[in-house]
């Protein structure tokens, strides 16, 4: 997957196509083009006949750009990046940005596919660029700003809200997480195990558990507190990611750290949306302070009004989002098992 950052600061996860899937895309769509091109020879040889020859030369080499530059073309800007190669196989050109293509990049497109596709000369530097570039792009790709991508894929299963934030008793500890020796393969690795975390055979879960926060606490300082779960380790440290992630694209666009808010570092904006439905209070609440209901050592519940999510001052020194009202980490070890057994508990 490929992370894109639209103009409006939306981060996406694009998957590009694969090789094989453009390079039988682009067999169609020669095949295409070379029966139009047969049959348009056919028709002006018949219709033709009293033309001289420098006309009938013209009449071809008009029919030539119309098939080669005009197919593409037309077939790309009015389907938004696909032809019939790319509809068969489940592809679509794109912006850079995400967006779809335009007529000003199908064209220039179009127009270097008849140099690196269609001549034998410059038509292994297609292959080779296809290959190398992380997102596939060939050499009009590169022009024209654009790229392919695969709208067949699986579709992603969302993170349960019991990881999808920071959990209340390690909120002080990811206030001073230092990230920036983790990779996107080891934030991409502990994210799947997290979405895959009910699926996986206990003993096989626990395993893997460990070997990940391992690995992931090797690149991660401060290391976590002494008795804090793997589960719980991975969730901090992702929903720290990702709120620094947003903040900085939105920084970037200029626009608050979560649309709409006006919050300080310490609260909410009144009615922005919680997990659970709520909305915030308007009255702000200190950062990790736990929702009524919320596990705590000695088994006590939090009195007091619930808390927000915790939004830096300063875009350029973001933190850490810390949702109080999300649950803990009490889902069942096995989906079916008897609820209540709790996953998680707060480090000693």
């Amino acid at each position: 997957m490929a992370n894109v950052v639209t103009g409006d600061a939306v981060v996406l996860d694009i998957s590009p196509a694969a090789f094989p899937a453009r390079m039988a895309a682009r067999l169609i769509d020669m095949a295409v083009e070379i029966t139009a091109l047969v049959v348009a020879a056919v028709v002006i040889s018949n219709t033709a006949r009293n033309l001289n020859s420098a006309a009938i030369t013209a009449l071809f080499t008009v029919t030539f750009a119309l098939v080669i530059i005009g197919y593409p073309t037309i077939f790309e800007t009015l389907s938004r990046g696909k032809t019939l190669g790319k509809m068969a196989l489940g592809l679509r050109v794109v912006s850079d940005d995400g967006g779809p293509e335009r007529f000003r990049q199908a064209l220039i497109r179009a127009l270097a596919a008849i140099f690196e596709i269609w001549t034998i000369l410059l038509c292994p530097i297609a292959l080779i660029t296809s290959i190398v570039s992380a997102k596939g792009k060939r050499v009009g790709d590169m022009f024209a700003g654009t790229y392919v991508i695969s709208e067949r894929v699986p579709a992603r299963r969302d993170l349960r809200p019991e990881f999808a934030f920071v959990p209340p008793p390690l909120a002080a500890w990811a206030q001073q997480l230092e990230l920036s020796r983790l990779s996107d393969q080891d934030a991409e690795a502990a994210s799947s195990y997290l979405r895959r975390y009910y699926d996986l055979h206990p003993a096989a879960r626990d395993a893997l558990g460990l070997q990940l926060a391992a690995a992931v606490a090797a690149k991660v300082s401060p290391p976590p507190p002494p008795g804090t779960p793997p589960a719980a380790y991975l969730a901090a440290v992702l929903a720290v990611r990702r709120y620094r992630d947003f903040a900085r694209y939105a920084a970037q666009a200029g626009r608050q750290p979560y649309p709409g808010s006006q919050a300080s570092a310490s609260g909410t904006a009144p009615g922005a949306s919680q997990p659970d439905g709520q909305t915030a209070p308007s009255a702000s609440q200190p950062a990790g302070q736990t929702a009524p209901g919320a596990s705590q050592p000695g088994g006590q519940t939090a009195p007091g009004p619930a808390g927000g999510i915790e939004l830096p001052s300063d875009a350029d020194q973001p933190g850490v989002a810390v949702v109080s009202q999300a649950p803990a980490l009490s889902a069942p070890s096995e989906p079916g098992s008897e609820p209540g057994q709790t996953a998680y508990a707060p480090p000693t």
